[in-house]
This record gives C-alpha cells, structure tokens and sequence, in this order.
C-alpha cells in the first residue's frame, strides 16, 4: 500500500487555498506526497511543505481527510493548517504557487485533490469539523 499524506494550507482572511504548480506535469496541487518509510504521515505532511513550497513555520491543525483509492491501493490523508506570515517560495518540484478559491481553482487541478478540497469546503460551509473518509475509484 502507498500512504500518501497532503495539506490544505488555508488563508482565513480571504478563504483561499495554496496550490503549488508541478515542473514535471502541468497539473496544481496542494504541497504533499508520498509517506516514507518510518514516517508518520503529518511528519510526511509538513516535510512536503517544506519541500514544495519552503514553509517551515506551518503547524498543522487537524485532519480533515482519509481517502482510499482501490484501484492503486493508495491510502492519502490530507491535513489543515493555516496561512503564516511566511511567504512560500518556488522549488525543485513546484515552478509556481498560488492562492485560490472554490471559483478560480484552475482547471489542470488534480481531480482527486479537487475532490478533496471541494470536500473540505463542503464540511467547512456547514460547520462540520469531522475528518471526512472515502473511498475514490
């Protein structure tokens, strides 16, 4: 099984959201990847950050998500945390970084993670703040 760990960096202010733009496919994303060996995945999750995006002051909140995906036997939990005074910067594996809303999320956006924000949203709007579980085919 692969664990994959990814988070919703949140602006309150303007509820907007941080994607990062890949270098290797033209797709958005939030910052996150692949859990190694021996990690836990909100460790995975804030070294992703890191990675991607240069934040280092991001305290994760909490988890909003555990999805399942059959067909690749991938387990991704995805996490919220909030916007700090940091300003993210460009990486090895993201080109570009931006904040957005629901309404100018970019279309190349990853469908299964805008799945999940739109799932986050959703919960959020209604005042919901249990994690969210599915299973994505």
């Amino acid at each position: 099984m692969t664990i994959g760990a990814f988070t919703i960096i949140l602006d309150p202010e303007t509820n907007t959201f941080l994607l990062c733009h890949r270098r290797d496919k033209d797709l958005w994303n939030l910052p996150g990847g692949r859990v190694e060996e021996g990690e836990a995945p909100w460790e995975a999750a804030l070294r992703e950050v890191k990675e991607e995006v240069g934040l280092t002051s991001i305290i994760l909140s909490r988890l909003v998500g555990v999805n399942f995906k059959p067909d690749g036997n991938d387990m991704v939990f995805t996490f919220l945390a909030y916007k700090t005074e940091e300003k993210p910067s460009v990486s090895e594996e993201a080109d570009d970084i931006k904040f957005f809303s629901l309404e100018t999320m970019p279309e190349n956006t990853s469908p299964k993670q805008k799945q999940r924000i739109i799932e986050f949203f959703n919960n959020k709007s209604s005042n919901k703040t249990e994690t969210f579980f599915n299973n994505q085919s």
